[in-house]
């Protein structure tokens, strides 16, 4: 084998290799979409029919919206009692699932959304907090717009004067996860929304507003 033929063969391996590596990330993003949205409550025996059923061509089980009702058994998950949740973190980025755990009990948070976050996020010991709280607040916004708002007026701070608003880093960092997490909004139009809030929107404070994302008609987040 000479030299063009070696490089021929490494060509192959290295492009089959990102090939397998985009699909399996495809795959996972749906998974993850899929347990989100069915809820199991054995999400091992879950996985194992839903990747058998995958495996086979067959549908997977997956409940759908009318099957689900509009998340009211966590009706009591509110933005006020995740707010309270925030300020118990007190500005961590990174906190152990067992205080974590601890603090959303005493609040009385539905335990099985707990799990179901911690599942989807693929959460261990050391959870990052700002993913967990957007996992969080996705069943009470429904949509990513709806879910950052929410999400914007947790961070707010209450002694703050003005429209709820946070620094247009922490945005880009939440909107890019919870588009990953959903699986269905792809990496470029995530980056031409960034883009132009970051060029056309923010000022000179770095700060986005509720209404930059909600209310401007270019700025569609889905």
């Amino acid at each position: 084998m000479d030299c063009s033929e070696a490089g021929a063969v490494i060509m192959s391996c290295t492009n089959k290799q990102a090939c397998c590596f985009t699909k399996l990330r495809e795959v996972l993003k749906q998974y993850a979409k899929a347990a989100m949205q069915t809820q199991p409550p054995d999400l091992l025996q879950w996985s194992a029919d839903y990747f058998t059923a995958v495996a086979r061509g067959d549908i997977p089980p997956i409940k759908q919206e009318q099957e689900r009702g509009p998340w009211s058994k966590w009706k009591d998950v509110t933005p006020e009692l995740l707010k309270i949740l925030h300020q118990r973190v007190g500005g961590r980025l990174i906190i152990t699932a067992d205080e974590l755990a601890h603090m959303w009990k005493s609040l009385n948070l539905p335990e099985d959304l707990f799990t179901s976050v911690m599942n989807v996020g693929r959460f261990t010991e050391e959870i990052e907090w700002l993913k967990f709280l957007a996992l969080a607040c996705s069943p009470i916004g429904m949509t990513i717009a709806k879910t950052l708002k929410i999400i914007c007026e947790v961070l707010h701070g209450d002694h703050d004067q003005g429209p709820p608003r946070i620094p247009f880093s922490t945005f880009q960092f939440l909107y890019t996860y919870i588009a990953e997490v959903d699986g269905e909004i792809s990496a470029s139009h995530v980056s031409r929304m960034l883009n132009y809030i970051e060029q056309e929107i923010i000022g000179p404070d770095g700060l986005i507003k509720v209404n930059d994302f909600t209310k401007n008609p270019r700025v569609k987040l889905e």
